[in-house]
């Protein structure tokens, strides 16, 4: 993997979150690489343990930041160490569920069915939902919120893009950035998220990271815009000057 060294990504073996990781370690602009420690992404956090929650107290967050939709946080609040860190809510409503529900009802659905309704939901991330994403960046660049942590409910799609939003600004290469987002499919279990009457097929699209995905919504999002420096200026607020800071805040 270009850019990366063998043990990337450092996932954070914890038994009520499988998918929390460090982004750093990554070789990002100028042959600099992504500081450790600083900034997290992760799945839902409602199933921490107690010794989980000692593990996670170790890693000193400031701020978490949920991406999840307002039924979602209500069905497993998350569990936070003591001190709990600053969470900051920018909610992307799921919008998979209600439409895989009505293909389910009026007749077996495909694999091929579910990746093109995480396709629009990707082409959302993209489009409608960027202004989240701006926010989400103005919170790592804030001095003072880091060592911080992002999640949605399986850390898979909308923190994914997140995440490739993020490592895009740092200057890290795209193909480097498909490995991060693609980790998902060794580290995230899943367990209980599904109904067992699911068709194999359709779990097996929903439960795992498609790279095509990932590529089509940051291509859309990038799509008007001269170049990358002018796509972070314009829809994520990093101007050339707020860029060199968010660097040389995330860079060694």
């Amino acid at each position: 993997m270009s850019g990366a060294v063998p043990e990337l990504p450092r996932r954070l073996a914890l038994e009520g979150c499988t998918n929390l990781r460090d982004l750093g370690g990554y070789r990002a602009a100028y042959g600099r690489r992504v500081r450790f420690g600083l900034v997290f992404r992760a799945s839902a956090l409602g199933a921490l343990t107690e010794a989980d929650l000692l593990a996670l107290g170790r890693l000193g967050l400031r701020t978490v930041c949920d991406l999840r939709g307002e039924r979602e946080r209500a069905r497993m609040p998350s569990r936070l160490p003591d001190p709990a860190p600053d969470v900051v809510s920018l909610p992307i409503e799921p919008t998979v569920g209600a439409s895989l529900r009505d293909i389910l009802e009026h007749g077996q659905a495909t694999g091929e069915d579910v990746v093109s309704l995480l396709a629009e939901a990707y082409r959302a991330y993209a489009t409608d939902k960027l202004p989240q994403y701006r926010a989400l960046l103005a919170l790592v660049a804030e001095p003072g919120r880091l060592p911080l942590a992002f999640h949605c409910t399986a850390g898979k799609d909308r923190t994914g893009f997140g995440a490739a939003l993020l490592l895009t600004a740092l200057g890290v290469p795209r193909e480097v950035i498909r490995e991060d987002y693609l980790a998902t499919n060794r580290f995230w279990t899943g367990s209980g998220l599904l109904p067992l009457t699911t068709p194999p097929a359709v779990a097996e699209a929903l439960m795992r990271a498609h790279a095509p995905l990932l590529d089509a919504a940051l291509d859309t999002a990038l799509a008007g815009h001269a170049d990358t420096a002018a796509f972070l200026e314009a829809a994520l607020g990093l101007d050339a000057r707020r860029l060199a800071a968010l660097r040389d805040s995330l860079l060694e």
